[in-house]
């Protein structure tokens, strides 16, 4: 087992979010989380990612109990992060903020030549301020800089958000191809169907703050049953 999440509650200033969550994902696989905005998907990948302390429960990776530790030991771990928004450093380079992405994992290996063939133009543009690019090439460095430090779990928050239709396909497969190629577990939260459908083996959806249901198979591909957690 990759991840294993057990009775995770967590919340903000006392607020509760997340109610006594319960998932796993598995190595190698792609596990999508779905909901409608505010029912805590967020929030439930920054507890994953030891941003946010969980008030009781436990996180566990390959094994590990992660509960208690800081990010920065996650991402020592191998858990790479794309926050939603992307949370590139505008005034970076390119290269720079690839850099950054050194620190995950053991720092044994660098897959920057593995990146480049993913994305072809951050190698283009290694010298361009990251602030200047468009929404798409930005998420694009942002799932580089997690890939760049060669990561056994990838956490990924609304890959699509803020990026045109065209380049959501591209990322759509090429977060298929680095699971493929790299053997890389995914975990992701996303709304969009076409995205949850043509990347997820199975997906969790979430509805205030729990986990109200499983879809994987036929359930996944029926996009009615899909749009009850996803629209109000």
């Amino acid at each position: 087992m990759s991840l294993t999440v057990s009775n995770l509650s967590a919340g903000y200033e006392g607020t509760p979010i997340l109610r006594d969550i319960d998932c796993t994902v598995e190595e190698n696989e792609i596990v999508g989380v779905v909901g409608r905005n505010g029912v805590g998907k967020t929030t439930l990948l920054k507890t994953v990612m030891g941003l946010l302390e969980p008030e009781s429960g436990t996180v566990q990776f390959k094994g590990q109990d992660m509960t208690d530790e800081p990010a920065d030991v996650h991402a020592r771990s191998g858990i790479g992060y794309v926050p939603q928004g992307r949370d590139v450093f505008p005034g970076l380079s390119v290269q720079q903020n690839l850099l950054i992405g050194e620190n995950i994992g053991s720092g044994e290996q660098t897959l920057y030549d593995r990146v480049y063939e993913y994305f072809p133009i951050l190698e283009e543009r290694a010298d361009q301020d990251a602030g200047t690019m468009s929404g798409g090439q930005q998420q694009m460095l942002a799932i580089g800089r997690a890939l760049v430090g060669d990561p056994d779990l990838l956490v990924v928050d609304e890959p699509s958000e803020g990026v045109q239709p065209s380049i959501v396909q591209s990322i759509t497969k090429d977060l298929r191809r680095i699971n493929q190629d790299l053997d890389t577990t995914i975990l992701f939260v996303e709304q969009n169907l076409s995205v949850i459908q043509g990347l997820a083996d199975r997906c969790y959806a979430m509805d205030h703050g729990t986990i109200v249901d499983e879809l994987d198979g036929d359930e996944l591909a029926n996009r009615t049953q899909l749009e009850e957690y996803l629209v109000v």
